[in-house]
């Protein structure tokens, strides 16, 4: 598990599908900081499939700049 607290933007030189999992959003507080986490399970073809994949948790300040991020490019 990983909590985000900033990022840097950088272009990707090349660009291809990904497979299509599925994801969930959580609103957790931890140690009186609230934080929103997302959790990734693994695709159907996987030896487990639907296991837990990945987790990121983003502070305000990350997620805030991810929102303005993604105004922006869509």
């Amino acid at each position: 598990m990983a909590t985000v607290r900033d990022f840097r933007v950088e272009d990707l030189s090349t660009v291809r599908p990904h497979d299509d999992v599925e994801a969930v959003v959580r609103l957790v507080e931890c140690n009186g900081e609230k934080l929103l986490q997302i959790d990734t399970f693994g695709r159907p073809g996987r030896e487990t499939p639907g296991k837990l994949s990945q987790t990121l948790r983003f502070d305000a300040a990350a997620f805030r700049k991810l929102v303005d991020l993604g105004s922006k490019h869509f």
